[in-house]
Parts: C-alpha cells; structure tokens; sequence
C-alpha cells in the first residue's frame, strides 16, 4: 500500500479527515523530511509509507487527548509530534524546541513549505530556555527517562497545564522514579494505524 493510502486509511481510522488541505500537507511534510534525511539523518525510517504510520498517524493518536491553546514539543527532532499537530490543529500555537541547530533548520524551513503560521523553531537546550510564556501542553516522544523529562521541561509547562510523554510500553518502572512534585494523572494506551506495537500516553500534572 502507497504511504498515500496508509496515511488515508490511518487518519479515517483516527476520525481525522482523510482528504483535502490536512492529508495533504501530511504528505507534503513526509516527502520533506524523505528529502532533508539523505543530508541531515532526521530520521532512521527511510521508507515515506513507514514515515506515515510510524512518524504521522503515531503523533496525530494524541489529539483527542490535548487540551489547551499552546504546545512546546521538547526535543523536537523532525518536527515530532509537533508539526502534525499544527497541521491537524491551526488553532493551535505549536512551538518546536532542539538543541540540534540542523534540526531546527529543518522545522523552519518545514514551517515555511507548509505555510504553517501557527508554528515557531526554537533552538536551545531545554535546561536553559527561559521563555516569556508558560504552555497549556508540554509534550515530548525524544526523552528516554520520564523523570529527565518531568525535571527538565515541567516548569515550562502553565498552571493547570500538562506534561505528556509518549511512550511504548507502559512504563511504570519510569513512573515510579517521578520526581514528588508531579504524578501521573493517566496512562492511557493508543491504537496507531499501521503501527503493531504499543503505545501509551503518559499525562502528567503538578502534585497538588
């Protein structure tokens, strides 16, 4: 099956539309990183029918479940989840954090092909980013360790926000060395289209 189709018949099974301006920049945005990896090694998935299942369908699994105007994706890479996000969500604001300067690059020049207004690259290293607003949603599918990702992304995250991890297994082993000042308020496991392995999304806030 073309990656057209996987990613048509992946976003109907998601209730997300699977024709028109959305899909269509999904597409645009696969054959963009398919581009850019020959030079800057995005990622280690080369095939754009793979990319749709493994990369799209796996960041869009998140939306019904985020809540909120503003989005800091930490440790960005090539742009995921955050850009599928934007590009299923223009309402909302998506800012893409990475150290990696090449990555950066890559997101902006990706934000300006799509025409996604609604998105920012942000090159700097999440310990010491120090920006003016705090986000409704801060959410990361790079950071190994739940508790490295609680410690260094939670004070960017707003009051009565959250901080979402987007795992594999359910990692209740990581769950447990959370720092005390947070719990997880669900771990709840996604189906992915195309994808025949587990997924959970970790939600986590501010202990009270």
């Amino acid at each position: 099956m073309s990656g057209e189709r996987r990613l048509a018949s992946g976003l109907e099974k998601l209730g997300l539309p699977a024709s028109g301006d959305v899909p269509d920049k999904l597409l645009r945005y696969v054959a963009l990183i398919a581009k850019w990896n020959r030079v800057y090694n995005l990622t280690a998935v080369r095939d754009q029918g793979d990319m749709a299942c493994v990369h799209i369908l796996d960041s869009l699994a998140v939306l019904p479940h985020l809540k909120g105007r503003t989005l800091l994706d930490v440790g960005s890479g090539a742009g995921l989840p955050g850009i599928p996000l934007a590009i299923a969500r223009p309402d909302l604001e998506v800012t893409l954090l990475d150290s990696n300067q090449k990555k950066t690059s890559f997101q902006q020049q990706a934000a300006i092909e799509l025409s996604l207004a609604n998105v920012c690259a942000v090159n700097v290293r999440v310990e010491s980013w120090d920006p003016a607003q705090r986000f409704d949603v801060v959410i990361s599918r790079a950071f190994a360790e739940i508790a490295d990702f609680v410690s260094a992304a939670g004070r960017l995250c707003a009051d009565g926000g959250v901080l979402v991890a987007m795992k594999g297994i359910s990692p209740d082993e990581e769950l447990s060395r959370m720092p005390a000042a947070y719990r997880a308020r669900a771990v709840v496991p996604l189906a992915v289209p195309g994808v025949d392995a587990e997924r959970h999304l970790v939600l986590i806030e501010r202990a009270a």
